[in-house]
């Protein structure tokens, strides 16, 4: 039988294989692992471009760091340090949540000309749904594959074992649920 929150793990932690595409996603935050792994795929040759997108969360009104003033400045950082040439790094450094990464990177790629047929999303991983959902709303024409990194140590198989897992997890089915009501009402027509 199923457990019941097998059921919340699978509409959450969304994974798909990387494959050839137009661009990596890499929607803002003040954690290096999505970048480091938007990096290694650059450096494998999955896409030519990478797009950090990020001012500061609007929670905190400013990015936690002394070093940065933008979540772009930061995994620009981080992009670079481990092996993206700065010319192949998109700015984006407007957003301070999580639609508007999407939003404000449909307006850079659209504004640079770039065709998304396919994109990679690094995320993560218990990001990864509202991640997609994001994202696919602003790129409805493009297929979107996410590579999602497990941070703070939570991932698809051990969320529900720590207070932390399950309030992070849970927190974001809220989201899913409860941050879609205004982009749902411009489809129900459709």
């Amino acid at each position: 039988m199923k457990r019941f929150y097998d059921y919340i793990t699978e509409f959450i932690f969304v994974e798909d294989e990387p494959a050839a595409a137009d661009i990596i996603f890499v929607p803002g935050g003040n954690y290096p692992e999505a970048a480091v792994r938007a990096a290694g795929l650059y450096r494998q040759g999955f896409a030519p471009y990478v797009l950090p997108s990020g001012k500061y969360s609007i929670l905190n009104g400013k990015f936690e760091s002394e070093e940065f003033e933008t979540e772009w400045e930061y995994l620009r950082a981080v992009l670079t340090a481990h092996g993206v040439p700065g010319t192949a790094i998109l700015r984006e450094d407007q957003a301070s949540y999580t639609y508007e990464n999407a939003v404000c990177s449909r307006k850079r790629t659209d504004a640079e000309g770039i065709t998304v047929s396919r994109a990679l999303l690094c995320c993560q991983a218990f990001h990864a749904r509202r991640c997609l959902l994001y994202y696919q709303e602003q790129f409805p024409e493009a297929e979107i594959l996410v590579c999602p990194v497990v941070t703070r140590g939570i991932s698809r198989g051990n969320w529900y074992r720590t207070d932390e897992g399950i309030d992070t997890v849970l927190g974001e089915m809220e989201r899913c649920g409860g941050q879609f009501h205004e982009i749902m009402r411009r489809y129900k027509n459709v």
